[in-house]
This record gives structure tokens, sequence and C-alpha cells, in this order.
């Protein structure tokens, strides 16, 4: 447990901090989640409609530094392949 004052300061921003970051990233995988469970059952129109939360969500998760950057882009980059691969 923390003693000094920054620290017990500190602590308590990090719990903070730690509601955000998993709330965004649940966000994420969420959405992720849900479009593979469109194009699994064969709705590509609708996952296509999709994929601007999707990539909303996964830039969110980028700037709180929950993913790296090129991990975000990989991601993009194979949601985008999936769903041009289900036509």
């Amino acid at each position: 447990m923390p003693i000094t004052s920054s620290a017990k300061k500190a602590h308590k921003q990090s719990l903070q901090k730690r509601v955000f970051n998993t709330r965004r990233a649940r966000a994420m995988k969420d959405t992720l989640k849900q479009i593979n469970k469109l194009l699994t059952s064969g709705k590509k129109d609708d996952a296509q409609k999709l994929l601007p939360a999707a990539y909303k969500a996964i830039d969110k998760a980028t700037k709180r530094g929950i993913l790296k950057q090129n991990t975000a882009s990989r991601k993009k980059s194979r949601l985008n392949a999936q769903i041009k691969k289900a036509s």
C-alpha cells in the first residue's frame, strides 16, 4: 500500500485510469465480436455498417494507449479483409 501522500494520489489516479482503459478495451472487443457474429451468420451488409464504429473503438483504444499503433492498423486491416472476403 502507498505510504506517502503522492503515492496515495498516484494509486488513486491509476485506479481511475484502469476504469477508463477497461471500458475502452471492452467497447472495442464488443464491436469486433458483434461484427464477427454478423459475418458468420452471413449478414455482410450489417457488418459493413458497423465498420466505422469498430474503427472508432480501435482508434480510441490506441489513443488511450491500450493498443499500439501497428496492432491497431493490423486489426483494422484484417477486419476490412474479413468483410471483403465475406462477399
